[in-house]
């Protein structure tokens, strides 16, 4: 990873490929390398959809390396949906692949002056970019059966949707899984709409004779390495609740909490949790089949994913994540799992954020389009973004846009992004993070859920004010940290409780490049990505102002607490003062 890829889209004569040292962002990887990259050459007033604005894909500091769970991809960019600086992040292949390849990061740049629509192939030393309108508007499984014929199946593709190309908000970037199939995805801030803007469908990479990237010191390396898998292992959530029933396991958890947001975050209990729940998921995979213990990328230990199938065994979709079942679940009234699983799908094959969809389609429920519970009108409001359709391309704007279009007042988005599934009256701590994240509401960006809920690295009191503005702080500090290193965030359930696993991954970093780092290193590294992005977004115009939840967090009192968001302004503005 001693290398940036940089390709010009927008050059003349058509696009650019040059390399360049890795130089000035050495030491960089993952979080914090498209950060830098985006706030010192994006300028902050640019159009997201604009030339100016960048595309960064990133693998962390580990990734490529035998460190487990050290697989995870971040793409960043200037969001479409946010306006602020955007970091999403993936599963999937790409993180360990784009490693192997010895780059640091990958740059587009530019943007083509006529419609063409490319791919680009990057096999080892060589990068060819070609043009294919065959490919234009295919869905993801479509496009990657077309990609696997063209280039064979020792490959890894990210690639957009439909909703991509029709540059929506609510566009991911989909990565191909261990089974090649589309299924993982960069999915915040509409990072798939700004490469459909690049004229970019897929990026192929060839994984033929990649070798994996070696340690400075290969016994410590190996020593820490053992010893942060065992801690991992040996955790409650990450050895244990995880892999038995994924992250939906959250479901019947936050519900006995008061804080699944119900029918448009208008209660803190669904009354057919049961039904979708993580264990009842897990149990419908089991018996028909399918997997309810499976990784997104290779060297994952926790295996919190899985395989959903239909009553003859038919792949439907992967498992569905918790903040998914959730969306098209809870939040909509659905409690039909091969509905959800269905939606799932659809998000994935058209490329769109589950959560920003699910979260759409409560809005356009509560301004009357369909019913709340209407399983099938949710279907076809999906496969509507998926035709490019008027009403489609509303919804596939985000929550926001469609709350505007049909004069909806409990629209639930910070800074244009919608929440996840966690309400915030009934969990403060994951309110301050939704509310200041640079990232606009993100529940990935600082988990209070974990010390409000889980009681993961102590507890902080989910329903009053006193202790959310430091938990967030040093939630968020170090997550910053976490995404920077190519590690899964659910690391961090064992970090926090067990010092000797966080210790293993200082350790595994040190062992690797040969330095000394301390926990306060780590630390000061997570301080300084979010003082960077802080910084884009106030030369982007963002204030104190957009650091804050709508209104009516704040006026409508939420069940069964019967509480409002209650952190005051003042204390949610001195989140980043350390």
């Amino acid at each position: 990873m001693d290398k940036i890829l940089r390709i010009d889209m927008g050059a003349a004569g058509g696009p650019k490929v040059s390399e360049e040292p890795v130089g000035a962002y050495a030491g960089l990887g993952g979080r914090a390398m498209t950060s830098t990259i985006v706030s010192k050459e994006v300028p902050p007033l640019c159009h997201a959809l604009g030339a100016e604005n960048k595309l960064v894909f990133a693998p962390g500091l580990l990734s490529g390396s035998a460190a487990v769970i050290s697989g995870r991809l971040s793409v960043g960019c200037k969001s479409p949906l946010t306006g602020t600086i955007k970091e999403a992040n993936s599963g999937g292949q790409a993180a360990i692949a784009i490693a192997r390849h010895g780059y640091a990061a990958i740059v587009l740049e530019g943007k083509p002056v006529k419609d063409e629509l490319y791919v680009i192939h990057i096999k080892k030393g060589e990068v060819t970019i070609k043009p294919d309108k065959s490919l234009k508007l295919l869905p993801n499984y479509d496009l990657v059966d077309k990609l696997k014929a063209t280039y064979g199946d020792k490959i890894v593709c990210m690639s957009i949707g439909p909703a991509g190309e029709m540059k929506l908000g609510a566009a991911t970037i989909a990565v191909t899984d261990m089974e090649m199939r589309p299924s993982r995805h960069a999915g915040r801030g509409g990072v798939g709409a700004v490469m459909g803007a690049k004229g970019v469908k897929a990026i192929v990479l060839d994984t033929t004779d990649l070798k994996m990237r070696q340690p400075k010191d290969p016994d410590k390396f190996r020593a820490a390495n053992k010893k942060f898998t065992e801690g991992l292992k040996s955790h409650p959530v990450t050895g244990q609740a995880l892999p038995a029933f994924g992250t939906n396991v959250l479901t019947n958890i936050l519900c006995e909490a008061g804080g699944y947001p119900t029918r448009n975050f208008s209660h803190g209990v669904y009354a057919d949790a049961a039904k979708i729940s993580g264990e009842t998921i897990a149990d419908i995979e089991t018996k028909r089949g399918g997997l309810a213990t499976h990784g997104c990328h290779t060297g994952c230990v926790i295996q919190c994913s899985g395989t959903y199938v239909d009553k003859n065994g038919k792949f439907v979709s992967k498992q569905p994540e918790y903040e998914t079942v959730w969306a098209h679940g809870g939040n909509c009234c659905i409690s039909d799992p091969d509905v959800i699983a269905q939606l799932d799908f659809l998000d994935d094959n058209y490329g769109v954020d589950t959560i920003e969809m699910g979260a759409t389609i409560g809005v356009a429920m509560e301004a009357g389009i369909i019913e709340f519970g209407d399983a099938q009108g949710a279907i076809r409001l999906v496969n509507e973004v998926g035709k490019g359709t008027p009403l489609g391309r509303i919804l596939g704007s985000g929550a926001e846009v469609t709350g505007r279009a049909f004069g909806v007042e409990r629209v639930p988005v910070v800074k244009g992004q919608a929440m996840p599934a966690y309400d915030p009256r009934a969990v403060q701590g994951i309110g301050v993070t939704y509310a200041t994240s640079p990232m606009g509401a993100d529940h990935t960006a600082g988990y209070a859920i974990a010390t409000n809920i889980l009681k993961v690295g102590g507890f902080v009191d989910p329903l009053k004010p006193e202790g959310q503005i430091e938990l967030s702080r040093n939630l968020q500090i170090a997550t910053a940290a976490v995404d920077s290193t190519g590690m899964c965030l659910f690391i961090a359930f064992a970090v926090l409780d067990q010092p000797e696993t966080f210790q293993a991954l200082i350790d595994l970093l040190n062992a690797f490049y040969g330095l000394s780092l301390t926990a306060d290193d780590v630390a000061a590294l997570g301080k300084q990505v979010l003082s960077v992005e802080r910084d884009f977004n106030a030369r982007a115009g963002f204030t104190a102002k957009q650091d804050r939840l709508p209104r009516y967090f704040l006026t409508e009192k939420f069940m069964p607490h019967n509480v409002v968001f209650d952190v005051k302004d003042e204390d949610l503005d001195r989140v980043f003062n350390w």
